[in-house]
């Protein structure tokens, strides 16, 4: 599947992963500033952005999506860097195509898997009547009732297009998300071992990543380090963008 991508700077390459319903727009601002030291990748993952659909989204895929990527750009060894579900992939990625790698980085997510607490959202974004969408308010309308919070509701409206007939819908294929739902929160279930350097940070404010899953974790990444970052939720990059890029700088370089 050939991704949509940007790049930026120059350097040893580094590919930025999102999370589940975003896009690589989240990181443009992070790989403006780290592409003085790299050259950056941000990529839309399958089912994401302007990248393909499909009905498969596993994470051995999206992990082969990667390979491709990296095959078809000739920038083999790469450092990577994933948030949550992106955290995810480039796990799956490590451990699967040891070779390929020079450093890993894994923001708030764990190996392990999580509970679903995605379906309110889904709900809600399967709940959208388009047909009767006349604009972008519309659909925070409709979304408000179960998405209270107003920072999510934009974040997810980052996924919203306008098609060729002025009418709305969703970039993210919706369907496909839904049908592997209980995969993209599973645990990997890769064999395999990373034993290259790499960093887990979590956001002080999030649960997504503990000290309890730090043995588990170990027995795949063994020399992982782990850094929270006590002001931040699971955004850590947004919510404290000057710190988590200091922390990301300091262990790349």
């Amino acid at each position: 599947m050939e991704l949509h991508y940007r790049s930026y700077g120059s350097g040893p390459p580094l590919i930025i992963l999102h999370g589940l319903f975003g896009s690589l727009n989240n990181w443009h601002s992070h790989a403006m500033l780290l592409g003085e030291q790299f050259r950056v990748f941000t990529i839309d993952q399958r089912n994401h952005g302007a990248s393909p659909h499909s009905p498969v989204m596993s994470y051995e895929a999206m992990a082969n999506d990667i390979l491709e990527f990296i095959n078809r750009h000739h920038i083999a060894p790469v450092h990577l860097l994933g948030h949550s579900m992106g955290g995810k992939t480039a796990m799956q990625f490590a451990l699967s195509h040891p070779q390929e790698m020079r450093k890993l980085v894994v923001v708030d997510i764990r190996p392990q898997g999580d509970p679903p607490h995605h379906h309110r959202i889904l709900d809600a974004l399967r709940s959208i009547d388009f047909e009767s969408v006349r604009s972008r308010e519309d659909v925070d309308r409709a979304l408000l009732p179960g998405i209270p919070d107003l920072a999510e509701r934009q974040f997810l409206a980052t996924n919203l297009k306008r098609q060729d007939d002025g009418s709305y819908g969703w970039k993210i294929h919706l369907s496909a998300i839904t049908g592997n739902y209980e995969e993209l929160i599973g645990p990997l279930t890769v064999n395999g071992q990373f034993s290259g350097p790499t960093l887990f940070v979590s956001g002080g404010r999030s649960s997504y990543l503990t000290e309890v899953d730090r043995p588990g974790i170990l027995r795949l990444f063994p020399h992982a380090e782990f850094i929270e970052i006590t002001r931040a939720g699971h955004w850590v990059h947004a919510d404290v963008p000057d710190v988590f890029r200091k922390v990301i700088l300091e262990f790349l370089s």
